[in-house]
């Protein structure tokens, strides 16, 4: 895996957490942004209390946000020698919900764009709900991911065929 100790957001990620999300009642993005990813401490302290297993460490996920209910969204550091910016973008929800959202943080970005966040994303059935794109979100995307521009429903499905053991994986950590 890719193990860094910095836990500085990447210029990308920074710009568009930067842009306020409003959850309006329900009918925005549930998303709360932290000002940097969590410490190496406090990621292992969530996974090991997240799986029931003492012996995970968290190490492969950088928490940089969380949902109302406390569900995080995270990088999943499951490419080898590769950057952080290139690790998938993956949600692990406070009732055990489990989605990988993103390939990489240019696809993020698009999904966040069109107005889906973690939750949002990692929860695709939601009678009353319905996306808004967002403007500045979508000017963060064009700055940093032009070439990479998709709907959010394309950046979940392209992540969920190139992960689709992710849930398997996490689950066989859970005691």
């Amino acid at each position: 895996m890719t193990q860094t100790s910095d836990r500085r957001f990447p210029a990308a990620l920074a710009a568009a957490l930067a842009v306020p999300f409003d959850h309006d009642d329900g009918r925005g993005i549930d998303f709360e942004p932290f000002p940097a990813f969590r410490s190496a401490e406090d990621t292992a302290d969530w996974f090991r209390a997240w799986t029931g297993n003492t012996d995970s460490s968290g190490d492969d996920f950088r928490v940089f946000g969380q949902d109302g209910t406390g569900g995080y969204a995270a990088f999943w550091l499951v490419r080898p020698g590769r950057p952080l910016v290139d690790q998938p973008v993956v949600f692990l929800g406070s009732e055990g919900e489990t989605a990988v959202l993103a390939r990489d943080l240019g696809d993020f970005l698009w999904l966040l764009a069109g107005g889906f966040g973690p939750w949002e994303a990692a929860t695709l059935y939601q009678p009353d709900w319905s996306p808004s794109p967002d403007q500045q979100l979508t000017a963060v995307a064009e700055r940093f991911a032009p070439d990479r521009r998709q709907s959010p429903g394309a950046v979940i499905e392209a992540a969920s065929r190139e992960f689709p053991d992710f849930d398997d994986r996490i689950m066989a950590l859970c005691r």
